[in-house]
């Protein structure tokens, strides 16, 4: 699987996507019963679950919780490559996202609110060329561009 520096780099030069598919992630959740699952993904295992008031136990993170968390991990690590290149020193890099839904029915819309604070003081230019960035990360660009989803009997 590409790393995300390969994909970052992919990202600044703006190659072009490869003909052939190329996974860049993969993941399986197993559930016996209720809305708990075991979700592995690499060497990784963990539970995530629905919250009460969705009829789950809240014994991990729910799937947009999943989602928010992927862009958010994303976006630090994008910046902190960047910054380590330009040899900035942005301290702790903080992100939060938060999805929201606005409307009802076939009017409902959801949108992801994201902001970034760095711990460490920085030029108004740093900034403003991080925020360009962020707006370009791998997650970032798979969110705004949607992905088409092919379901298959297992």
């Amino acid at each position: 699987m590409p790393s995300l520096r390969g994909i970052l780099a992919s990202v600044a030069d703006n190659e072009t996507a490869a003909a052939e598919p190329i996974a860049i992630a993969m993941a399986t959740v197993t559930s016996s019963e209720g809305y708990r699952g075991e979700a592995r993904t690499g060497t990784h295992r963990f539970v995530v679950d629905e919250g009460p008031v969705d009829g789950g136990n809240d014994e991990g993170p729910n799937p947009y919780q999943l989602l928010m968390t992927a862009l958010c991990q994303c976006t630090s690590a994008t910046l902190r490559m960047y910054s380590d290149r330009k040899g900035w020193k942005p301290g702790e890099i903080r992100v939060e996202a938060r999805l929201v839904r606005i409307g009802d029915g076939a009017s409902k819309t959801e949108q992801v609110e994201r902001s970034i604070r760095f711990g460490a003081q920085l030029t108004e230019e740093q900034v403003d060329r991080l925020m360009e960035i962020a707006e370009r990360t791998p997650v970032t660009r798979t969110l705004r561009a949607g992905v088409v989803i092919d379901t298959v009997r297992g």
